[in-house]
């Protein structure tokens, strides 16, 4: 029987991308996938580009977390994959997803890759996938997926402020290992060449050490943004 993949987006004020995001994923729909756009409360045009292009356009509470966990009940497929809106998936992800046995008890990630040239970018790209495979913690620009049946037994995404893709890595993890695909996910460098590729490192960096020692999500959301 075919997998079928919910794609789920959560998006806020992403217009200048979301149109060509979403024409890269319309084979997904031509094969009876379906894409999700969980939209945050934009106050662009996001929301009326995404309609023609995806199944369902739905809005929740501004909060990745929130939103990945509200696109989930709507969804009808057996693996949700929780897509960044500037994150573009390899060719061949449903031969990929289509390879893991019991995929609806199942979770993992991909490899990724940054869109920027830097040579800087292929050291931290590469770090974060060995880091990944390492530690069993994926990111979310990492492309990650979740059967749905695990999906449920775990309750979804804790619903904190940010930091929500390694909460729920440490609470899947306790499940099983992650499956870590070796096809690239292509990510955004826009972040890291708009505020600096040294200090974003240095900035994340810090925001891992403060959620380690339990610093509050909401004061760590305000120093991200």
């Amino acid at each position: 029987m075919k997998t079928k993949l919910s794609v789920i987006i959560p998006t806020l004020n992403e217009s200048v991308g979301i149109e060509s995001c979403l024409k890269k994923l319309q084979g997904l729909r031509q094969q009876g996938h379906e894409l999700i756009v969980v939209d945050g409360g934009s106050d662009d045009n996001t929301i009326s580009l995404a309609y023609p292009l995806c199944d369902r356009v739905i809005q929740s509470k501004k909060s990745r977390a929130v939103q990945m966990n509200s696109g989930v009940a709507v969804a009808s497929g057996e693996c949700y994959l929780f897509l960044h809106a500037d994150t573009s998936l390899p060719n061949g992800t449903v031969d990929s997803f289509i390879a893991i046995n019991n995929v609806e008890k199942r979770w993992g990630r991909f490899d990724i890759k940054l869109s920027g040239n830097h040579y800087l970018f292929r050291v931290i790209e590469n770090f974060m996938n060995v880091r990944s495979r390492l530690t069993g913690v994926a990111t979310g620009d990492q492309g990650v997926f979740i059967g749905s049946e695990l999906f449920h037994k775990i309750k979804g995404f804790p619903e904190i402020a940010i930091m929500e893709d390694i909460a729920i890595s440490k609470i899947l993890l306790k499940h099983s290992k992650p499956i870590c695909l070796k096809e690239n996910v292509t990510s955004s460098s826009r972040r890291w060449e708009k505020n600096g590729i040294i200090k974003t490192i240095l900035k994340m960096w810090m925001m891992r050490l403060l959620y380690f020692f339990n610093y509050d999500t909401n004061k760590l959301e305000k120093i991200y943004s």
